[in-house]
Order: C-alpha cells, then sequence, then structure tokens
C-alpha cells in the first residue's frame, strides 16, 4: 500500500484523548500506530501521560527514558533527541517520566504554556527535508484529564480520535469532551478537527454495549469509525510483555481490529486530501 504521506511536507498529527480513564486511549495509541507502521508508515507516539503507560507497552524501561516528553515541553530537548526506537519497525516513541506532572505548575504563568507541544514539533519539521520526512504520523497520547497537557497536544493537532468504551456513560463524557473541544477551536486551534471516534473494548454478547454502538452513532453519524475494537484478552496482556498486541497475537481478534481501523483512517486522510 502506497504512503498517503510519502509526498507531504509535514506529518499528520492526531490527539488520541478522553477526560476518562480505562477507555483504551493508550491502547488505541499503541496499537493504532503498530498498525499504521505495517502499511508503511513512519510513526512517533510521544506519550505526554505521567503514567508512562505508553513508553511501557512499548517496552521502555525507566533507565531508558534519559530524554522524554517533559525535555521537549520545557525546551531542554529537541524533539529527535527525544525520540526513542522500540520493537517495531518504523515506530518510535518519546516516552514520558513523572516530571510531566510538575509542568503545569512550572509553565503556569508561560504566555505561552499551551503551545510548548505545537512549537516542538513545528521546529522539528523545519528541519526536516521536504519529502523526506521522519515520521508521516505522529500520535498524541493524552492523560486521562483535561489538563495543560491535553491542551498542549490539542494545540498541536490538526485532529482528535476520541476512544470511546462501550458502556452506559459513554455519551456524557463524549459531550464533555466535545465541548472542550469547542473551547480549544475558540482559543488555541481553530483548525482542530475531529478525525474520528473509536467504539472500544465491545462485547457482542452485552445488550448495552449494542445499544451504545447505536446510540454514539445516531449522536455523531460518519464521525464514528465504522471498525469497532472489541474486547479482548491479548490486547490486555499485551502491554505486560512491553509489545503491542500486532506483535503479542497477529491473529487474535483485537489486532485484525486495529488493523482495520489504521485502513480506514488511511482511506479517510485519502479523501480529506482529495476533497
Amino acid at each position: 500500500m502506497t504512503r498517503l504521506n510519502s509526498r507531504l511536507t509535514e506529518p499528520r498529527i492526531l490527539v488520541v484523548a478522553n477526560q476518562k480513564g480505562g477507555v483504551g486511549k493508550t491502547t488505541t495509541a499503541i496499537n493504532l500506530g503498530t498498525a499504521l507502521a505495517a502499511i508503511g508508515e513512519r510513526v512517533l507516539i510521544v506519550d505526554l501521560d505521567p503514567q508512562g503507560n505508553a513508553s511501557t507497552g512499548l517496552g521502555i524501561d525507566q533507565a531508558s527514558r534519559r530524554v522524554s516528553s517533559y525535555d521537549v515541553l520545557t525546551g531542554a530537548a529537541k524533539v529527535e533527541d527525544a525520540a526513542h526506537p522500540t520493537s517495531v519497525p518504523r515506530v518510535s516513541i518519546v516516552p514520558s517520566t513523572l516530571d510531566l506532572l510538575g509542568f503545569e505548575m512550572e509553565v503556569a504563568q508561560a504566555p505561552d504554556r499551551a503551545f510548548k507541544l505545537r512549537d516542538a514539533v513545528r521546529a522539528f519539521t523545519a528541519r526536516q527535508t521536504p519529502g523526506e520526512l521522519a515520521y508521516t504520523y505522529f500520535l498524541l497520547d493524552c492523560p486521562p484529564s483535561l489538563n495543560l497537557l491535553t491542551i498542549n497536544a490539542m494545540a498541536a493537532a490538526q485532529a482528535i480520535l476520541v476512544p470511546l468504551q462501550c458502556e452506559f456513560f459513554a455519551l456524557e463524557g463524549l459531550s464533555q469532551l466535545l465541548r472542550t473541544v469547542e473551547e480549544v477551536r475558540e482559543s488555541v486551534n481553530p483548525d482542530l478537527a475531529i478525525h474520528g471516534i473509536v467504539l472500544t473494548m465491545f462485547d457482542a454478547r452485552n445488550n448495552l454495549s449494542n445499544q451504545v454502538v447505536e446510540d454514539v452513532r445516531a449522536f455523531m453519524g460518519d464521525k464514528v469509525y465504522r471498525t469497532i475494537i472489541p474486547r479482548n484478552v491479548r490486547v490486555s496482556e499485551a502491554p505486560s510483555h512491553g509489545k503491542p498486541v500486532l506483535l503479542y497475537d497477529y491473529q487474535c481478534a483485537g489486532s485484525r481490529a486495529y488493523v482495520a481501523l489504521a485502513s480506514e483512517i488511511i482511506q479517510k486522510e485519502r479523501a480529506l486530501s482529495a476533497a
């Protein structure tokens, strides 16, 4: 498959965000990145969660996180200095550390506090040779809260991808996130678009899961991806082995779903670029 971004002068930047925890946000960032790489894209995941689950899930131990997303946000390091290769071909990660917990307090008075990541990414892109991008996709993995780290990610991104668990309060949480997206558009990033909503942890045996799918599709229409990520034990096991599920068990239902999601995203990107 030909890469969509092989001739672009800048990478596509997607923020993976939801203020609720436990919805499959980091799992989606890791496995979507791996699936995009499997079809030829070059992916940089930026871990903006102080818990560092994306870094751990890609096998980056604490001792290896000498340069982190905190250093990038504070201007102490360039993006390329913080990017760490992973065991996944064509996937690198800017790991996180607990230093991120102090970021908001440190920059609270800075006039550019919401644009630290955007400026770092723009500076990185400016250093690239046109048509020879080091990365064609940035995936920004956010903490499960709408804090300054998440705002920085939304300010830097072109579009937001929202993982949404198939549970009772899904629409309530989605409404809150959509309001935040509107506020970000009005204040720091008028070009931020909703790329799509990916339904996660779907259990076909559960009537509630099926009802949530119907409700979200009725509410958001074609903003909801066709691909649904099923609840799958292999997806849950993979991070403890420091691997994406696509490397841990390529044949499982979760792996197949993330490959389908990556293909759907590429198709959507092509449609957007042709419009």
